[in-house]
């Protein structure tokens, strides 16, 4: 019985219903509908009835889900030009040696995948045959984000182009002789070849749609057109589990990227098993991405299906399909026809019928062989479809089998992604399938052989004719030979090393300050890329906005709400700034593709990222992995830095530990600055290394990261004399003596070795002052501007030691004949500075902020921490007692009278 007082569907539409009475009609009309022909046929019409809405372009909520079948009919699918019996041939090699490779190197141990690229193979095939261009081409040719575990086809097909060799095939997964492939796409392990890592599943789809992004950049600012090129990213229906596949879904159609296509593999397995087991991992996914603003092309049944969707009258077998959850589509794959007749057809009496008219062969051939995403035809009418699509970016959602044409034993098996190997039996059964010229004499000692139809073959010809006409090879990897960008000019530089006097400045703003200076520089200031996860309020960055603009491919369809103000909001098609809301991951992504443009478009940009430290390293650690990977070049500067810096804040946001983060990256240099002419130092001689005149040996694919502060105190000018430049780029100089700090200490009075980085050096100077004039203790304070470096750099001499080499570390040659103990202070946990604790020939010791962080002033964490001057000065009694140089009641007596 219906509830009287129940609030009715009209009664939550806000709308007006002009004719209740019309309304009234066209409800009945599906109520009859429904009761004559059933619930069905009426769902059927709403859904074409919704779709026609929306073709008619009126505005009505998307329909996220259609039915399961392909979104483009047999009927309308495309002639696809070329060859395809060609096509099937080359792609027969490949699947033959991609499998051969693992297999060839299983005996060693080294792993690797055979079941993703034999689901995929036609997927990247009729893409290189006809759709991905390559570096000769328009623009920058595409870019590729190929899915890390179909590697061994990709490398198949270059061994079939001749760009590899047999040795080097056999080398898979063992890279120490040099050559060696990689077992993943790794740029800096095979820079020739690869372009993007994205083997660290996620990654490679959030940096494909920010390489889209900033694709659209480079052309609205002029740096360069590339509006011809396309990004095809390759994912795995699991994949798509990973939050960063899709945390930037809506960032792609809110601006329109229909430069972009994802191709998501849908072979209904993750690594373990079914991807959605009791549901529908496409039907998801349709529905997030339409819901996200994503044009959808499902490419699911091949054309064996045809048949049977003809049959199908009433609509049950559209039905079925929608209903069957994927764990059991994959049970089908490993069934007999009788099974598939019970379990499948046997569920609705129509279907029943229509299975009456198929023949075993035929069902075996539709649920265990033809799906689209294996059809040549079925893949060219998506691809066309996506690369034609205006408007938004493309997915594809391509329905294949997961080990097809491996055999029996790899077909939708659950375990296939841990299966390295064929034996012999099941690769002449591939071999037979394939329609392969290999005999069984060929297989030695039972070993499989490589397959090649020969240098000058006529699939040979063909591949590379397509390529041709393409713009070349693909994938690949380009470092154009252009000319060393000029240095800035060296006044922007020069005005930090006179210090600030009076004046306190702190180090976030003496970068910002040097960031302004930088990109009004007439030869490089354009090619600065600011890029911002909306803080930049907090780094006192808004001054750029009215003179850079931020990036937004709309302009500014508004009047800012502080526009009659000096540094009003100001969002420009040329904007120079990258401002990304909150998102670290989609900063690093932006700051990935700015910072290997150099090789990607052929322009070297210079992107900054700024950001809290405590979440740049913390959160995006694997992207910083990615950028050294993909041998990325930049700044990255974690601000607001240190443990007790950040005042108020409290544990999460108290970095104490990027240092030690950032230590582990090869790629990283890392630098903790105290000062503003450091910091201006640091970057001029970044810029010289990374995009002009690098030094012999030195290597230009690294990025750095600098540590800035929030602290405003006074800027010392630079010291003068020679090597301070120098000690600044190696890690460390001395800044004073206790006799140049004018503390004139008295004969033979103790000393002592100070060390500071960033902000602890304020501590480490007033401690210097304190010593002196309260205990007779003579110190001279150093800076240390890199712990990391110093350590990586001793560590090259006792490498060099191995070899024959005799080399002093560089912090042992600064510190040589310093008089007394050393003792290091920073910021972060004592880790950082203990780096170079083995290379210090003095007697070592350390202060530093272990544990979480607090909230508190900076001068009560710095005394919880046990850092603070009154702290360092106990600390070096401490040590000078126990080497007999001062008295042990000393350091009592310290204790007492600081409190501590």
């Amino acid at each position: 019985m219906t509830d009287p007082n129940a609030i009715q569907p009209s009664e939550l539409d806000q709308l007006p219903d002009r004719d209740p009475e019309e309304t009234a009609e066209w409800q009945a009309s599906l109520d009859a509908v429904a009761k004559a022909a059933g619930p069905h046929r009426a769902a059927y019409l709403m859904r074409r009835t919704l779709e026609r809405a929306e073709g008619n372009g009126i505005a009505l909520p998307k329909l996220l889900e259609t039915d399961y079948v392909n979104t483009i009919p047999t009927a309308a699918e495309p002639s696809a030009p070329g060859d395809e019996e060609m096509e099937r041939k080359i792609t027969a090699w490949n699947r033959w040696n991609a499998a051969a490779m693992v297999t060839r190197g299983s005996k060693y141990g080294v792993g690797g995948h055979i079941a993703t690229f034999a689901s995929a193979a036609w997927l990247y095939e009729t893409g290189f045959n006809h759709f991905f261009k390559g570096k000769e081409a328009d623009g920058s040719g595409d870019q590729l984000y190929i899915q890390g575990h179909a590697s061994p086809g990709i490398y198949a097909r270059a061994f079939l182009d001749g760009r590899l060799d047999e040795s080097q095939l056999d080398n898979f997964r063992r890279e120490s002789g040099g050559n060696g492939l990689p077992s993943y796409p790794h740029p800096r392990r095979l820079p020739w070849l690869w372009e993007f890592p994205t083997v660290s599943m996620g990654l490679g789809p959030l940096s494909a749609i920010y390489q889209a992004r900033f694709n659209r950049y480079l052309t609205a600012r002029g740096i360069k057109d590339v509006s011809e090129s396309h990004v095809w990213a390759f994912l795995g229906d699991g994949e798509m589990d990973e939050p960063e596949s899709t945390a930037a879904l809506a960032l792609a159609s809110r601006e329109g990227l229909d430069n972009l296509t994802f191709v998501i593999n849908c072979n209904l397995q993750r690594l373990d098993g079914p991807v959605r087991a009791n549901f529908k991992i496409v039907q998801e996914l349709e529905a997030q991405f339409r819901g996200a603003g994503w044009n959808v092309v499902k490419s699911l049944w091949g054309n064996a299906w045809d048949e049977l969707f003809q049959l199908d009258t009433t609509g049950a077998l559209v039905r079925r399909l929608r209903e069957v959850p994927d764990a059991q589509v994959q049970t089908y794959q490993t069934r007999d026809a009788a099974y598939i007749r019970q379990d499948f057809f046997g569920k609705d009496p129509a279907l029943v019928e229509m299975a009456k008219l198929l023949s075993d062969d035929k069902i075996l051939e539709c649920f265990h062989l033809s799906r689209g995403g294996h059809e040549a035809r079925k893949v060219y009418a998506a691809y066309k479809a996506a690369v034609e699509f205006k408007g938004a970016p493309t997915v594809i959602l391509a329905q294949t089998v997961k080990g097809h044409t491996l055999g029996e034993g790899f077909a939708s098996k659950n375990a296939n992604h841990q299966m390295k190997k064929l034996s012999v039996d099941e690769f002449k059964t591939m071999r037979d399938l394939l329609e392969l010229p290999i005999k069984d004499s060929d297989f030695v000692d039972g070993v499989v052989p490589y397959g090649h139809p020969g240098a000058d073959s006529p699939e040979v010809r063909y591949l590379q004719e397509r390529r041709a006409a393409l713009g070349g090879p693909a994938p690949a990897r380009r470092v154009h030979p252009v000319a060393p960008l000029p240095a800035p000019a060296e006044k922007a530089f020069a005005s930090f090393d006179k210090g600030s006097g009076t004046q306190n400045v702190a180090t976030t703003m003496a970068f910002v300050r040097l960031i302004k200076d930088l990109v009004r520089d007439k030869e490089t200031g354009k090619r600065w890329v600011p890029i911002v996860p909306d803080e930049a309020r907090t780094f006192g960055m808004e001054s750029l906005f009215p003179s850079l603009g931020i990036y937004s491919p709309k302009g500014q369809t508004y009047e800012p709400v502080d526009r009659d103000q000096l540094m009003y909001y100001k969002e420009a098609q040329n904007g120079q700034i990258l401002n990304e809301g909150i998102t670290e991951a989609g900063s690093m992504a932006d700051f990935i593709a700015a910072s290997t443009a150099y090789a990607t478009h052929g322009e070297a940009m210079i992107p900054f990222y700024i950001f809290y430290s405590m979440f740049g390293w913390q959160r995006t650690a694997d992207q910083m992995w990615q950028l050294g990977d993909q041998l990325g070049r930049g700044f990255l500067v974690g601000a607001t830095a240190g443990r007790t810096t950040l005042t108020g804040e409290g544990l999460q946001h108290a970095d104490g530990h990027s240092p030690v983060i950032a230590a582990t990256n090869p790629a990283a240099l890392t630098y903790d600055p105290a000062f503003a002419y450091e910091v201006a130092t640091i970057v001029r001689d970044g810029i010289r290394r990374m995009y002009g005149e690098a030094a012999p040996g030195e290597d230009q694919n690294v990025f750095y990261y600098l540590t800035v502060y929030n602290e405003p105190l006074p800027q010392p000018a630079k010291p003068s004399g020679l090597g301070i430049d120098e000690g600044i780029v190696k890690g460390l100089y001395r800044f004073n003596t206790a006799e140049s700090a004018g503390l004139s200490p008295v004969a033979n009075a103790p000393r002592i070795q100070l060390l500071g980085s960033g902000t602890a050096i304020h501590w480490v100077l007033k401690a210097q002052r304190m010593l002196a004039e309260g205990w007779g203790v003579a110190s001279d304070v150093w800076s240390a501007t890199s712990w990391t470096e110093l350590r990586r750099d001793a560590l090259e001499a006792d490498a060099g030691l191995l070899r024959g080499e005799e080399r002093v570390p560089y912090v042992r040659q600064a510190l040589h004949g310093a008089e007394g103990p050393v003792l290091a202070v920073s910021d972060y946990m004592r880790q950082v500075p203990d780096q170079i604790a083995q290379w210090v020939e003095q007697d070592w010791s350390s202060l530093g902020a272990d544990g979480f962080g607090l909230s508190d002033t900076r001068e009560g964490a710095r005394r919880h921490f046990g850092v603070d001057a009154e702290s360092v000065v106990v600390a070096a009694l401490a040590q000078l007692a126990r080497r007999g140089e001062v008295k042990a009641t000393a350091v009592k007596e310290a204790r007492e009278r600081y409190g501590l």
